[in-house]
């Protein structure tokens, strides 16, 4: 019962205390707020933009100067003289010319007007046939033609039969000769021969 009689009487006293306090803490002293200094002002002055505007004229670059024109060759024309046989590998004997008597692939006698040659081309040799050391030979028939290209070109006889047939033909056909001219008018020369012989050894 004391106890209970002593926690009332602390209670009260400790919420009086809490009253005082609170009281101090909302109390007005009646003194006027003292006034606080004006807020300084920023003059933000605007430059005025100019009224001429610089304008920049960009000059066009000067025109190139024109190509110059490059110096005019003189066609050659062609040399007429037997081409240089140096390192054709396989034997080529003369041709058949019948009766113009013209030897061709050798060093003949051509009478003025006659067929001459002028560019020759060498055969290839077949890779099958060179890996198997096959040798032989082809003996051609062909026509010289107005313009001096060779044309008709056929195989009368081959030494083994169809292994060196194509590549004679080809050969032959890239062959250039100047024609015969019988009064200043070419003419086709028919019937001629020639044989090419292939040699592992040349």
């Amino acid at each position: 019962m004391i106890r209970a009689i002593i926690s009332i009487l602390l209670g009260a006293a400790i919420a009086f205390g809490l009253f005082v306090v609170m009281a101090k803490l909302v109390e007005n002293d009646g003194k006027a707020q003292e006034k606080l200094d004006p807020p300084p002002v920023i003059d933000i002055v605007m430059q005025k933009p100019d009224d001429e505007v610089n304008t920049r004229v960009r000059k066009p670059p000067p025109p190139p100067p024109p190509p110059q024109e490059p110096p005019k060759v003189e066609p050659l024309e062609p040399d007429q003289a037997e081409p240089d046989n140096t390192g054709f590998s396989l034997a080529l004997p003369s041709v058949d010319t019948g009766d113009i008597g013209v030897s061709i692939g050798g060093v003949g006698a051509m009478r003025d007007g006659d067929a001459a040659p002028i560019v020759r081309i060498p055969p290839e040799y077949p890779p099958q046939a060179s890996r198997d050391g096959k040798e032989g030979w082809v003996k051609l028939s062909f026509t010289i033609n107005e313009v001096g290209g060779v044309e008709d070109v056929e195989v009368i006889d081959a030494d083994p039969k169809r292994i060196f047939d194509r590549s004679a033909k080809r050969a032959l056909r890239k062959w250039k000769y100047r024609p015969k001219i019988v009064d200043g008018v070419a003419q086709k020369q028919f019937g001629l021969e020639v044989q090419l012989d292939f040699k592992l050894d040349q």
